[in-house]
């Protein structure tokens, strides 16, 4: 006997739709378990021992799993590594079973939004340049972030390397005096992924994060209430905002 599992949630689990899009699919008589037509959307199926169909094509069903990290610093964000903590190493041991992987990397003194999966497809879908998928971070900054930035930012700023970034949205929260300088609490969002990208933008305007922290991915963000460290699975309703955004950044 397999792990048994409801229909819909099934057929979400595989990427064809949001829950609310197939219910409305086994309504239109799309959805078939052992060629017949399901009614409910909540039938129980053994996912291995029934043959399902959603619009006369079979489903093959995968287990997925989505987890929600709060990245600490000093992991390194790989499935594997000779000498460095990785974000794997962090997973209770049943939770490792199914071969999760980062979706996109965050630095290893970086902190934050960290999702682990091993649906290729939808991690794919989020990290291609094409998609464009916005990412906000909250930082802490040597030097006084002002207007000039955020206006060069909003314009696209030239990296080290004379890579040219898309527009990002600069905000400064408050700054803070101290010893050594002054500091800048930000948050900014980019639409791409490259590497230390949100440091050397700010190199590029002269100033040093010295922390760094992602709140956001698309429209997923991070659980306040996870401590660094420690992560829980998506609910339905935020693996269903990760399908919805899929669809419509393509």
């Amino acid at each position: 006997m397999g792990n048994r599992i409801r229909v819909d949630k099934l057929l979400a689990h595989m990427g064809l739709g949001t829950r609310s899009e197939i219910k409305r699919a086994v309504k239109l008589g799309m959805v078939a378990v052992d060629g017949r037509i399901v009614k409910d959307s909540g039938l129980i199926v053994d996912p291995d021992a029934a043959e399902v169909t959603y619009d006369g094509t079979p489903v093959i069903y995968r287990d997925v799993v989505y987890f929600m990290l709060n990245k600490p610093q000093g992991v390194i964000s790989a499935t594997e590594d000779g000498r460095e903590r990785t974000v794997i190493d962090l997973l209770e041991p049943q939770d490792r079973l199914r071969d999760p992987f980062p979706v996109g990397r965050l630095d290893k003194d970086t902190v934050g939004l960290l999702l682990l999966t091993n649906d290729g497809q939808l991690a794919h879908e989020l990290l291609s340049p094409r998609k464009h998928v916005e990412k906000t971070y909250e930082a802490l900054v040597l030097g006084e972030v002002g207007e000039d930035d955020k206006q060069a930012f909003n314009a696209g700023v030239t990296l080290d390397d004379g890579y040219e970034t898309m527009p990002a949205k600069l905000r400064i929260d408050r700054y803070e005096q101290r010893e050594d300088g002054m500091y800048s609490e930000i948050s900014l969002t980019i639409m791409e992924g490259k590497f230390h990208q949100v440091k050397r933008m700010f190199e590029a305007v002269g100033k040093q994060v010295v922390y760094l922290k992602r709140v956001s991915m698309g429209p997923l963000l991070l659980d306040d209430s996870l401590p660094e460290g420690s992560y829980r699975e998506l609910t339905e309703e935020e693996v269903d905002l990760l399908r919805s955004h899929k669809r419509s950044v393509q």
